[in-house]
């Protein structure tokens, strides 16, 4: 039995501050920061999460950054946000309504980034509903294609595949080709 339950903050301050500008190639969307990344106030912090590892490995960054440089991701064309921005903890302890879908929405329309990364299933299914597998998907937001992603969290590592990282480093760089 779990004693701990997803923490809301006020209203108006989100846990982790979204990372977005116009003209990114990718914006990664999780679902909702976890306790040692709103502990931390960076992005992916807990050491057994592989989202930093993955980055480097899948060629998407010349290094691998630590959690704490998450703001430097806009050098590298790539954004980050969450659909809980107001709850943290592991996704079976969020409220039902702590996912802001037309919110997400309202920022990939505002934003209009290359391709939007879900790195879970579940942020996935959200937003796009049920019947969806990794890599790049049918579905489309306006000129946004859509990618979903395994989940990086320690958490989820029997499901755990490099691969569509890879896949999705892939597809981010040829569109950027000439």
């Amino acid at each position: 039995m779990r004693l701990s339950k997803a923490i809301p903050t006020p209203s108006d301050s989100p846990i982790l501050p979204d990372v977005l500008r116009p003209g990114l190639r990718l914006v990664f969307c999780g679902t909702a920061a976890g306790k040692r990344s709103a502990q931390e106030r960076a992005y992916y912090a807990h050491p057994g999460n592989m989202f930093w590892r993955a980055l480097f490995q899948a060629g998407l960054t010349p290094r691998r950054l630590t959690p704490q440089e998450f703001p430097l991701l806009p050098e590298f064309g790539i954004g980050l946000t969450d659909l809980a921005k107001r709850h943290m903890g592991n996704d079976d302890e969020l409220p039902r309504d702590a996912f802001d879908v037309p919110g997400l929405l309202v920022k990939i329309e505002q934003y209009a980034p290359e391709v939007l990364a879900f790195t879970s299933k579940h942020a996935a299914r959200a937003v796009l509903g049920a019947g969806i597998g990794y890599g790049l998907q049918h579905r489309a937001f306006g000129t946004t294609k859509v990618f979903v992603l395994p989940s990086p969290s320690g958490q989820a590592r029997g499901h755990w595949d490099l691969a569509p990282w890879i896949t999705l480093a892939a597809h981010v760089t040829r569109t950027r080709e000439p």
